[in-house]
C-alpha cells in the first residue's frame, strides 16, 4: 500500500519544499467545533476539510451514520482543496489520527497513491517544534485531481454477517460487550467479532506504535481476511492505517455498527467472547 505515515519532521521538508497539500480534518464525536479549532490554530497553509459534510454522504438508519460519499462529490471537495494531480497529500488532526484516518482511506479508496497520517497529529507537530497559524488560509486555487472509487476493498452487511477470517470491532471495549452505547440504538457486537479497540493503536503520545508491536497485535487477534467496522466508519479507517502499517490489508465496513444496529434483522451479541 506504500508509506502510510509521515513525521512531523518529514512533513516539514515537505512544506519547505512545497511539495505536499495539507488537510486538516479535526472532527470528533460531540465536539461540532473543529472549524473553529481551525481558526484558532492550524498548520500554516493546511485546508480545513469537514468530515461531516466531505467526507460522509448524509446520514440515515439505512446506511449509517457516515456513509461513504459519492466519488464525484468527493472529487468536486477535493478539487476545492486544491490537490492536483500527482500531489501528495498528508492529513492530520489533533486525537492521534482518529478523524484523518477517515481522509487518508477515502483519498486511497478513490484512487490518489500518496495519502499519509501525520503520526501524533498537531500535538506531535507542535512538540516538534511546529508553529501554528491563525485564522482562515486563502481560498487554494482550484485543483484538478480525477478521482473514481474501489481502490481499497469494502464489504457490506450481507458481507459482515457471513465473514470468513477475522473481523475487527474498533470501538472502545465496554462498546463492544454492550454495557454502554451512547449513540446507536442497540448495544453489543456483531456476532463472531473480535474487540480491537482502535485506542491500542496508539502510544501514550498519541503516535503508532512501532510496526512489530502492531504487527504482533493484529497478529495475536486471529488468522484470515480482515474487515474492520468501528461505530460509523471512521475510527475503523485508523485501524486499517494501523494494520496497513503493520503489512496487512484489511477491507472496511463502511455501514458499521451504526448501520448493522439499526436493522432488526441482524443479531447482536453482548458481552466478551
Amino acid at each position: 500500500m506504500g508509506a502510510v505515515l509521515i513525521s512531523p519532521e518529514q512533513l516539514r521538508e515537505a512544506l519547505a519544499n512545497n511539495r505536499v497539500r495539507l488537510l486538516d480534518v479535526r472532527w470528533a464525536l460531540g465536539d461540532p467545533d473543529g472549524p473553529q479549532h481551525y481558526l484558532d490554530g492550524h498548520i500554516p497553509g493546511a485546508i480545513f476539510v469537514d468530515l461531516e459534510t466531505e467526507l460522509a454522504a448524509p446520514a440515515s438508519p439505512a446506511r449509517g451514520r457516515h456513509p461513504l460519499p459519492e466519488v464525484a462529490q468527493l472529487q468536486k471537495c477535493a478539487r476545492s482543496w486544491g490537490i492536483r494531480v500527482g500531489e501528495a497529500v498528508v492529513v492530520y488532526d489533533a486525537t492521534g489520527g482518529m478523524a484523518a484516518a477517515r481522509a487518508w482511506w477515502l483519498l486511497r479508496w478513490a484512487g490518489l497513491e500518496d495519502v499519509r497520517i501525520l503520526d501524533g497529529g498537531l500535538p506531535a507537530w507542535q512538540r516538534t517544534g511546529g508553529t501554528l497559524a491563525q485564522g482562515a488560509e486563502p481560498d487554494p486555487e482550484p485543483g484538478d485531481v480525477v478521482l473514481s472509487s474501489g481502490h481499497l476493498p469494502v464489504v457490506d452487511a450481507d458481507a459482515v454477517a457471513g465473514w470468513e477470517g477475522l473481523l475487527l470491532d474498533a470501538r472502545a471495549g465496554e462498546r463492544y460487550r454492550g454495557e454502554v452505547e451512547p449513540v446507536d440504538p442497540r448495544a453489543g457486537h456483531v456476532p463472531g467479532a473480535v474487540s480491537a479497540p482502535t485506542a491500542d493503536n496508539l502510544d501514550s503520545d498519541g503516535r503508532f506504535h512501532a510496526v512489530d508491536l502492531l504487527r504482533e497485535r493484529f497478529t495475536g487477534l486471529g488468522s484470515g481476511p480482515v474487515a474492520v467496522y468501528c461505530g460509523s466508519g471512521v475510527t475503523a479507517a485508523h485501524q486499517i492505517a494501523a494494520l496497513a502499517t503493520a503489512g496487512i490489508d484489511a477491507a472496511l465496513y463502511p455501514g458499521s455498527w451504526s448501520q448493522w444496529s439499526n436493522d432488526p434483522k441482524r443479531p447482536v451479541a453482548t458481552g466478551a467472547e
